[in-house]
């Protein structure tokens, strides 16, 4: 792990350390695992890219029926590789982004890791019940006509929050092609 200790003591956990905890336990190949099965029981991605097939170039020219099945798969492939790499991408990108299925599973998750390895509790960002009684405390706060630390504490939690639920851009980098490979697998 690269984690750096602070002029004043405390640790600083990195995302890499964090994901290499990961890694190591086992917890990414899990999330790959559920995230394959998630995209091979997708109706809308199979019935999509079938379609595909049929409407294809390559099958419907004339003469296709005298080439062998490998030169038809790899005139498929060359064909239809990326609009269905693509098509699986997004479906995986929503289903990671998703706050109410695996997109929630992966934020508690590493938030669990990052609490372990810093040491300290969970939940780090309130949830929105939590942020609506923190408003509500500002609110008071605020009418009471004292309090501006504690004003200034509950902004800086709503602003926490704020910046925890931003989503991440697609990289176009990933390895999207071995996870789409995987699932025609």
């Amino acid at each position: 792990m690269e984690s750096t200790t602070t002029t004043s003591g405390t640790t600083v956990i990195s995302p890499e350390d964090v994901l290499e905890s990961l890694m190591n336990d086992g917890t990414i190949d899990a999330l790959r695992l559920k995230i394959i099965n998630q995209l091979k029981a997708n109706e809308d991605i199979k019935s999509n890219t079938m379609k595909m097939v049929e409407q294809s170039k390559v099958l419907n020219t004339p003469g296709a029926e005298k080439q062998t099945k490998r030169e038809l798969f790899d005139a498929l492939r060359h064909e239809l590789e990326t609009p269905v790499l693509e098509k699986a991408s997004k479906s995986v990108w929503e289903l990671i982004l998703d706050s109410n299925g695996l997109g929630r599973e992966i934020n508690e998750t590493v938030e669990k890791v990052f609490c372990r390895l810093s040491g300290r509790e969970p939940p780090l960002f309130p949830s929105n019940g939590e942020l609506s009684h923190l408003e509500k405390g500002k609110d008071k706060v605020h009418e009471q006509g004292k309090g501006k630390g504690k004003e200034k504490e509950i902004q800086h939690e709503r602003d926490n929050v704020g910046s925890a639920s931003k989503k991440r851009k697609l990289d176009e980098t990933t390895n999207s092609k071995d996870s789409a490979e995987e699932v025609a697998n």
